[in-house]
Order: C-alpha cells, then structure tokens, then sequence
C-alpha cells in the first residue's frame, strides 16, 4: 500500500465551559490555539470578527510528508500528561478528538494506525476523525 502524501493532526478539545487556561495546567502543555465561548475572534486574513460560539483547546502536530499519523499521535501525547484520570476528567465535560487532514497524491494511497496508537487515543476518550483530500486531477 502506498503511503498517502501528507497529513496534518489537530487535538481539539471543545465545551461551552471549557476554559482553555485551565485545559493548559492539566494537560501539561500550552494550546496552539484557544479561544472561550463569546470571545470576540478576529479573522488574521478577512479581519471580519466573530463571537466564539463554544470553548476551543487546540494542540497541533508537525506536518508529515508522507503521512506519518502515528508520528504525529506519538508528538501530540507526548507532549501531555499520560494520566489517564485528568483525560477522564477533561473528557467529561468536552468533547476530545484528532482531527486529521490526510491529503493524497494520486489515486490509490492508504494509511494505517497501530494498535498502540488506538490505544493510547481509547484511553483518553480521544475520538479519529480524518478528513480525506484526493488528487488534484491534473497530477494523474
């Protein structure tokens, strides 16, 4: 199977009454992003503002090209706590996931995630989601 060209991986936790500063001393690590629910949030590019409709807590992973989704879930945890009651208890008042962006280059790529890295997502009640990017029709 032919790895796919490139992926990219978010941890995003979300909650009304997520306070992303509380979020940071639990986990251990500082977000790349945050915002609280009804901060003003002004666009970098348009400069349009909007008011945050939720709490946000987002934590990135290096690009990987080719896709290295298991690299990225390794950098991602490892930069957090492993205690597995302070993910239980994050996880019980926001919603945990991966967000993942998988982008191919041509038409028959795949990936795979260990089981270690199932794993280790389970336990902290960290939902995969993946965003499929096919190729651009002019590269085949």
């Amino acid at each position: 199977m032919a790895h796919l060209d490139r992926s990219v991986a978010t941890l995003r936790i979300i909650g009304d009454d997520l306070n992303p500063d509380e979020i940071s001393a639990l986990l251990g690590h500082t977000a790349s992003k945050q915002q609280t629910k009804g901060e003003v949030i002004i666009g970098k590019v348009s400069g349009v503002s909007r008011i945050a409709k939720t709490g946000m807590w987002y934590l990135e992973a290096m690009d990987a090209t080719p896709e290295n989704l298991d690299g990225q879930i390794a950098e991602l945890l490892g930069k957090l706590t492993g205690n597995l009651k302070v993910w239980a208890k994050i996880s019980s008042s926001c919603r945990i996931d991966l967000f993942c962006g998988l982008f191919m280059k041509h038409s028959n790529e795949g990936l795979s995630v260990s089981a270690e890295s199932m794993k280790a997502l389970g336990e902290r009640g960290i939902e995969l989601g993946l965003d499929l990017y096919g190729p651009d029709e002019a590269d085949d």
